[in-house]
């Protein structure tokens, strides 16, 4: 029965030692990672996703002096979605919104308005 107690006991050992150790290299590895980026501000950057908009408001705002409204605004709204952004104004200022002027319809149209 000792011969078994001891043998529990150092297998606990080295699975906290184990634990111990891919801790150090987790923080070593962010500490690389800090210092590839330039400095812990970079790293802040990657590591949290982009901020999300409201795409019913944002479209509802880019959309609100077409003449046809919801058109405009179920295109505008699948352009939010994907890019993440909708350029500010009511028409034009897509150069705000890289990805939004780049979507293309089949007929290699624009597809965002």
């Amino acid at each position: 029965m000792k011969i078994f107690t001891l043998f529990l006991i150092a297998i606990l050992l080295i699975q906290v030692f184990a634990e111990a150790v891919s801790m150090n290299n987790a923080e070593d590895t962010a500490a690389q990672i800090a210092e590839a980026a330039g400095s812990e501000g970079a790293l802040h950057r990657k590591i949290h996703p982009i901020k999300r908009i409201h795409c019913g408001y944002a479209c509802a705002r880019r959309c609100k002096k077409s003449s046809r409204k919801n058109v405009c605004t179920r295109a505008c709204k699948t352009c939010c979605a994907r890019c993440k952004c909708v350029p500010p104004g009511t028409y034009g200022n897509k150069e705000a919104c890289p990805c939004y002027a780049r979507l293309k319809t089949h007929g290699n149209r624009p597809k965002c308005p």
